[in-house]
């Protein structure tokens, strides 16, 4: 059954109890709206009903004060919910547990909000404790189902809000497993903006007999947009977006707006643009935690923002009055997204303007939703920031630039607005942590860590004691500079070294000019002379330390290199007998020179094959013996073959 447009009236005349209707008189309504009067007597009646309405119209109290009522005063014995309303966001849950409790001020019912987001043990136990209605989202009704915390084995009413907003979401499971946990005997309500075909398939399979009713203004189309918004359409470039917005948000008369984006990203674009021309912005999306949320929702409806920036997820359920603005900054997906988002503005009577955007690539898809809302926009004008209608269909001042100045910025700002430990679940996961720079604390400074040197488990001389060191201390032979370790020298090898003239030279001629044969002989004697040991030193810097070569003996000087030969062999001849020092360098290894082989002439032969045929093998015969032999061969063959001839 549809139902037009009826004559307003007042709530109680609708068969609603004075404790509800005093409640809602004391918030300033008194008059029900369309959808009101024409759902509330059938849900009052028990009915199941399927409500649609435009965005803004007052649906939350066309089955909310039907709930109420039909559950009545709370008891105590009562602990296990009657009433469940199932919504798709966060956002919106808190909307229409907002207005349950308001509508049920004077009942005292217990209205209880789960959604994700939020920590389990405070919603556990309100549930330990008792109550009568529960607003929720599909998952955290589940898992607290899961969990054996929640029963709806009880539950009398069912209210689907927005359900075309679930469907989107695909929440469909979830909720074909909510209406298998309720009880077969319940009234079911389904509201929302618009009736695609699932949501048709999906009351004819759980509502029983249920009435359609729908609230109209003038027009037959189920995606009519709000008939007190003013709509505007501009085709415009990505980069001058931004601009326009920044000129547009210095109007005349503009009080809250919201600006819808796309995708998150765009989200945190836009309001970081915005933040920094100096506006009052915060931003609502899908990334951001609960509480930070909740915080940029407060702050909107207090008035410490102007401008929201968000996704479709505030699409639905903000029901704020003061919102004149709504920007489409990203074209919609869809008609009904257009709806949705323009429908934030215009509510209850009120005005409003929507601006939107489209971008060249984009007209394609705006043509289709002009097409279906019968709109006058099928091509949109094309618009930069200082194009002239802009401040004349706006009521911008003349002169206005993109960035507000410093006399306007009046706000307070997010960061004047608390944010609330709601126990979150999940990470915060924006840029910045989720807070502003104002919010951020600063970490405090390390105190410098006291340090205290040991060794051997006491403490050094830099601290209280010191430690005993020995009079000798060990000596690395494998060092580079094990050598150069000062050992016991006599006085006399110090003066006849300092009196020599200093000499370098190769390895080979150590042997020649140190006395390398007397120090070996005498094992009393513990360190080798200094000059062989700084030539030993020298030995093992790198070619690139060492002196240059024209600095070095010339060859002319030079010992034959047999003659050293022949002295380094009467040296190690001496010191077979003698166990060498610990302390001395050893002897450099000898070095065999490789013979020369030289053969006795050119022609000789190197290398010849060996013969590996015996005497027993036999010679393979050639292919002419082979043939020969065929021929002897009878023709005939041997036996009787099949060659061989029949006789008689």
């Amino acid at each position: 059954m549809r139902l037009r447009q009826a004559t307003l009236t007042t709530f109680r005349d609708l068969g609603v109890t004075p404790e509800i209707a005093d409640a809602l008189e004391t918030e300033g309504i008194t008059t029900p709206f369309p959808i009101q009067e024409m759902a509330l007597p059938l849900a009052l009646d028990g009915q199941d009903l399927i409500g649609q309405a435009r965005t803004g119209t007052g649906k939350t109290y066309a089955f909310g004060i039907a709930m109420l009522q039909s559950i009545g005063k709370p008891r105590k014995n009562r602990k296990k919910p009657r009433g469940l309303v199932v919504v798709p966001t966060r956002e919106l849950a808190h909307q229409v547990s907002e207005d349950l409790v308001t509508a049920a001020g004077k009942l005292g019912s217990r209205v209880l909000t789960v959604y994700g987001g939020r920590a389990y043990e405070p919603q556990v136990e309100a549930l330990k404790a008792g109550v009568d209605v529960i607003v929720g989202t599909p998952g955290r009704l589940l898992d607290l189902v899961k969990q054996k915390h929640l029963d709806l084995s009880q539950i009398t009413s069912l209210v689907l809000d927005e359900a075309d907003r679930m469907l989107d979401l695909g929440f469909l499971p979830d909720i074909e497993r909510i209406f298998k946990l309720i009880p077969e005997q319940r009234q079911t309500m389904l509201f929302s903006a618009t009736m695609p075909g699932e949501i048709v398939a999906l009351s004819r399979k759980y509502l029983n007999r249920p009435t359609h009713v729908r609230a109209e203004h003038g027009s037959d189309s189920e995606g009519e947009t709000t008939p007190q918004v003013r709509q505007i359409v501009w085709r415009a470039h990505r980069m001058d977006k931004i601009e326009i917005v920044a000129r547009l948000l210095q109007a005349e008369g503009r009080g809250l707006t919201m600006v819808f984006c796309e995708t998150k990203r765009a989200c945190d674009m836009v309001s970081e643009q915005l933040d920094v021309r100096g506006f009052a912005v915060a931003a609502v999306h899908g990334d951001l935690g609960q509480g930070q949320r909740e915080q940029a929702l407060r702050a909107f409806r207090n008035g410490k923002i102007d401008v929201l920036v968000a996704t479709d997820v505030a699409a639905r359920g903000i029901d704020i009055d003061d919102v004149t603005h709504v920007v489409n900054y990203d074209c919609p997906a869809d008609d009904k997204a257009y709806v949705h988002r323009i429908g934030r503005t215009g509510r209850a009577g009120r005005t409003g303007i929507a601006v939107t955007f489209v971008e060249w690539e984009e007209l394609t898809r705006w043509k289709m939703i002009n097409q279906m809302l019968g709109l006058d926009f099928a091509e949109p004008e094309e618009t930069y920031s200082t194009s002239p209608h802009v401040y004349t269909e706006l009521n911008i001042p003349e002169g206005t630039k993109g960035v507000l100045p410093h006399a306007s910025r009046s706000r307070a700002g997010l960061s004047a607005e608390r944010i609330e430990d709601l126990g979150e679940t999940g990470r915060t996961r924006t840029r910045g942590g989720g807070r502003r720079r104002e919010e951020r604390e600063e970490r405090p400074s390390r105190t410098p860590r006291q340090r205290r040197r040991t060794r051997g488990g006491k403490l050094t001389e830099e601290g209280t004691s010191p430690v005993e060191t020995p009079e000798v201390e060990p000596v690395d032979n494998h060092s580079r500079y094990a050598d150069e370790t000062p050992a016991i020298i006599s006085t006399g090898e110090v003066e006849a070294v300092t009196a020599e003239p200093r000499r370098r030279t190769r390895r080979s001629a150590v042997a020649a000019t140190a006395p390398v044969a007397d120090v070996r002989r005498e094992p009393a004697t513990i360190a080798q002379p200094v000059a062989e040991r700084q030539s030993a030193v020298a030995e093992r810097q790198p070619v690139a330390e060492r002196e240059p070569v024209a600095e070095r003996e010339p060859a002319a000087e030079r010992e034959p290199a047999a003659e050293r030969r022949a002295d380094r062999e009467q040296v190690v001849s001496q010191d077979k007998g003698h166990e060498p020092s610990f302390l001395s360098t050893p002897p450099p290894p000898a070095r065999k020179e490789p013979e020369r082989i030289i053969p006795p002439s050119p022609f000789a032969v190197i290398f010849q094959s060996p013969d590996l045929a015996t005497d027993d093998d036999e010679i393979a015969p050639s292919a002419a013996t082979e043939r020969k032999q065929q021929r002897r061969q009878p023709r005939g063959g041997n036996g009787g073959g099949p060659g061989r001839r029949r006789s008689g």
